[in-house]
């Protein structure tokens, strides 16, 4: 009876898998226990690329697994257990077809969403009797987690970004997950700055999940004209919004006792494509800070909320508030915001708490977080009146290194030798 039953289960997964392409995302939760099958299927043949974690709405208990491959696979699925025993679970990963800078390549999802908080996971992906190798996956438990912080990555050659991301990696293999805080690439169109930022993060980003927040240069074209950021929204499935039209652009989840928010920062580039997109994120970001119920509220988003002042360009500017400070920083006033992280000036400044746009302990911190790629902007901004601590000039790359815990969260800010830069704690 077992055997028929297992028998079954496999047919089942060859049906749904027949269907996998262009089908709804409903097929990649199908979970079926396969128990004395994983023997049968051959680690390590199974070629594919950018094998890769993404964060989940909730990690403690899901994952969401991705990669691609130049041709497709007819019965792609990922396959999870608990580290050490032999029964695993098979989900059907969901396959797309995607061309972009005349590049066609097959990108497969399967969400995991059954998995154990505080366990050890493995995973490989696999097709038929063919799968990569295995690789580890932890799920958390508690409220004490670690995260590493990368400020844009964008590069004119990504040496920069693999070296110090993979610096990051090594010293800090107790990061839980990892942000890249937009402008992961220089053009979003050019299919090969994509394969660089992978290859860049490919051991971290199996074995932890990747926070993925869009930046202005991934709605950039080979002509360099603004489009809608196609390859990132293909290449980075983030959690559900209801509002299926806003994808991947936007989301929010929980980790330990923090809600992350992301929001795009992008109206100026995308209004054109998506004239409501900025007026319904706004109103899906005031419901959801209000709904949570999580002790801390932390916001990742791309363009900064003040306004700097050239120190190196002839063409004046007063410091202030920008567009996207004005819009979001009295929401982030109503709803009790915790931290803000901000990217896109390629400098890093920790500005302290501001409430009302002036300094006030009682507000959100905010940190813009530096640069992560070799594109730097030496010496360009002005010190403004709200900043507290300022990156050594001329700037260079660094990360930022996050401690949560029942009662606190610490951003400590490192060169890519390990030198501290700044470290700012927040209590509650």
């Amino acid at each position: 009876m077992k055997k028929r039953s297992n028998l079954l289960g496999l047919l089942l997964i060859v049906f749904i898998s027949l269907f996998a392409f262009g089908c709804g995302s409903a097929v990649t939760h199908v979970a079926t226990t396969v128990a004395g099958q994983a023997a049968s299927v051959v680690n390590g043949t199974l070629q594919v690329k950018a094998l890769r974690q993404v964060i989940a709405a909730d990690d403690s208990k899901g994952r969401t697994i991705m990669w691609q491959t130049d041709k497709e696979l007819q019965d792609a699925a990922v396959e999870y257990g608990l580290k050490g025993q032999d029964t695993v679970q098979r989900v059907v990963a969901q396959g797309e077809k995607f061309t972009d800078d005349k590049v066609t390549s097959y990108i497969y999802t399967a969400r995991i969403a059954d998995m154990q908080p505080g366990q050890t996971y493995r995973y490989r992906a696999l097709t038929g009797k063919e799968a990569t190798a295995w690789q580890e996956l932890k799920t958390p438990q508690g409220n004490n987690f670690k995260a590493l912080i990368f400020p844009d990555s964008q590069s004119s050659d990504y040496t920069a970004w693999q070296n110090i991301s993979r610096f990051a990696w090594k010293t800090y293999k107790d990061a839980d997950f990892f942000v890249n805080m937009g402008d992961l690439v220089d053009n979003g169109e050019d299919h090969n700055q994509w394969n660089y930022w992978f290859e860049a993060v490919d051991d971290m980003i199996k074995h932890i999940p990747v926070v993925p927040v869009m930046g202005n240069h991934e709605t950039y074209n080979l002509a360099w004209k603004v489009r809608m950021p196609e390859a990132y929204l293909h290449l980075f499935a983030l959690p559900k919004l209801e509002n299926a039209t806003y994808q991947n652009q936007y989301y929010s989840f929980d980790y330990g006792d923090v809600h992350f928010v992301v929001l795009n920062t992008q109206e100026n580039e995308i209004k054109g494509f998506q004239p409501d997109m900025m007026k319904l994120q706004v109103e899906w970001l005031k419901k959801d800070l209000a709904q949570t119920k999580k002790k801390w509220k932390v916001v990742l988003m791309h363009k900064d909320v003040l306004q700097y002042g050239f120190l190196t360009r002839p063409t004046p500017r007063a410091e202030g508030i920008s567009e996207e400070g004005n819009l979001f920083m009295p929401i982030f006033d109503a709803n009790n915001v915790d931290v803000v992280l901000t990217a896109h000036l390629h400098t890093y400044r920790n500005r302290g708490h501001i409430r009302n746009f002036k300094r006030d302990e009682k507000g959100p911190l905010y940190i813009i977080t530096g640069v992560a790629g070799n594109v730097r902007y030496p010496s360009l901004w002005k010190s403004h009146q709200l900043d507290v601590t300022v990156a050594p000039q001329p700037e260079t790359d660094n990360f930022l290194y996050m401690e949560a815990t029942d009662n606190s969260m610490i951003f400590t800010s490192y060169l890519p030798d390990g030198q501290q830069i700044d470290k700012v704690e927040v209590k509650k």
